[in-house]
């Protein structure tokens, strides 16, 4: 192996990814595709970007894999702690400025950007984006990560006020499905998490269901298919 291999072999790794948080009429989604790399190399292909912290609050991770787990870790400690003192969940608002402050506290080490979401019963789903350097937004919807780029007109177009539960799954899993035809970094599945007065649901989409777009060509003859077919016939070299 060559050392420009062996130095992507031995990179940091990124969740290259793409994350979304949406907002809509009873609650919250969450969105993200699976890949993580290592330089050029994916590393993992089916990791899990969102992460839980409490029963009701729920984050995106973007970055270095290292830091979003490691600020998870610790904002789900310090929530479990607030929980037993308050004796009752923690608002999502709570969650993120925990977020937040760690973000902030250790902007200079810290390479991560984080989207929270939940839902509370004071103020029903709220959705805080977190980028780097621990600023702090309320948004309807958030956006993250390197696939985020390509995403932003199709935002302003198909973003409208008051959408339902499917209406918002829908466009979460529309737009990571476009993120990935456009962005190297970002691939895989695509994972979703409903937040609402009624619960936590997730959601799996794989790879081969999403739809194309643009010059996307659908796989077909892939070592999974030769494996999975009735009579297999041979690989020839």
């Amino acid at each position: 192996m060559d050392r420009d291999a062996t130095a992507d072999v031995n990179a940091p790794h990124s969740m290259g990814t793409t994350i979304i948080g949406v907002t809509y009429n009873g609650g919250v989604i969450l969105g993200a595709d699976s890949r993580t790399s290592t330089g050029l190399y994916v590393a993992n292909r089916a990791s899990d970007k969102i992460t839980q912290l409490t029963d009701n609050v729920y984050i995106c991770r973007s970055g270095s894999a290292a830091d979003s787990q490691i600020v998870s870790d610790y904002v789900r400690y310090f929530l479990h702690q607030h929980t037993i003192q308050l004796g009752q969940p923690a608002t999502v608002k709570v969650a993120a400025n925990l977020v937040r402050l760690l973000s902030y506290n250790n902007k200079n080490m810290l390479q991560t950007g984080i989207i929270v979401g939940g839902w509370d019963k004071y103020e029903g789903g709220k959705i805080y984006g977190i980028p780097l350097g621990g600023t702090i937004l309320e948004q309807p919807f958030a956006i993250g990560g390197s696939g985020s780029s390509y995403l932003y007109g199709f935002f302003d177009q198909a973003w409208k006020e008051g959408m339902t539960k499917d209406e918002a799954e829908q466009l979460v899993v529309k737009a990571v499905s476009l993120a990935i035809a456009r962005d190297g970094a970002s691939g895989g599945v695509v994972r979703t998490v409903t937040i609402n007065s009624e619960g936590v649901t997730r959601n799996f989409y794989p790879g081969d269901t999403l739809p194309l777009w643009h010059d996307e060509v659908e796989a077909h003859d892939s070592l999974l298919d030769i494996l999975n077919a009735s009579n297999p016939e041979p690989m020839s070299t």
